[in-house]
């Protein structure tokens, strides 16, 4: 296989998890609390050599995700709460702790704070929140604090951690592949949702950008093998 092939195939396989992550970002720009992600390129060259000739293999070196916040909508919702500003919802999984920014809470059968895919939101402390069954009014205040008709039941954990070492599962889920620490000034703001920070209009736009340059490197490609064939049959026929 020519150099020129391998280094068309880096780029194609770094393109390819590309379009994966722009198409991703489009289908969930409507998403509550969806961050979107991009895509860490670097690029390896080695000499091949005395004459001081080398060949470059782009690489897809990593991930990221767009810390921006979303726009905030006001819903009025007693249990939906907007993060304004830096930080996670900590809620517990069947595999453990994870991150969300998505704040459309709920009550489950126990009274118990989770998400509305059943996740148990967690407190300051780690453990679930429990809201009484008797409660009329709850507020969750800035820092957190939630009360029930005006008596303090617990504070909801807000966390942080890099955006470089957080891995997506589904749609809403982060999981911190590093300590996460806890979020020193939290602002929240009860009755509100944020919405994905995708913008829908750059998204597309680098979709069509990251397609015509995945269709010329398989155009080279393809040039390639017709190349390396004629080469072939010509020296064949001598």
């Amino acid at each position: 296989m020519s150099n020129t092939v391998y280094a068309a195939l880096s780029k194609q396989a770094g393109l390819s998890k590309e379009l994966n992550s722009v198409a991703n970002n489009i289908a969930n720009a409507s998403t509550a609390g969806y961050r979107r992600e991009g895509m860490l390129f670097s690029e390896y060259v080695r000499a091949l050599g005395p004459q001081d000739r080398s060949i470059s293999q782009a690489n897809v070196g990593g991930h990221y995700f767009d810390a921006t916040p979303g726009a905030v909508t006001q819903t009025g919702g007693m249990f939906d709460v907007a993060i304004d500003g830096e930080g996670y919802f900590l809620v517990e999984t069947p595999f453990g702790e994870r991150l969300t920014r998505q704040g459309s809470f709920m009550l489950n059968a126990e009274g118990q704070l989770v998400t509305s895919a059943g996740h148990r939101v967690l407190g300051d402390g780690g453990s679930p929140i429990a809201i009484p069954p008797e409660a009329t009014s709850i507020t969750i205040a800035q820092d957190g604090s939630i009360a029930a008709d005006g008596a303090p039941i617990g504070k909801l954990g807000l966390v942080t951690v890099e955006p470089t070492a957080l891995a997506r599962e589904g749609a809403n889920l982060l999981r911190a592949e590093e300590e996460y620490r806890e979020v020193e000034f939290p602002k929240l703001r009860q009755g509100f949702i944020e919405e994905s920070n995708v913008n829908t209009v750059l998204e597309v736009s680098r979709l069509i950008e990251v397609q015509r340059a995945y269709e010329m490197g398989q155009q080279l490609l393809k040039d390639e093998d017709e190349r390396i064939s004629k080469t072939v049959d010509a020296m064949r026929r001598r």
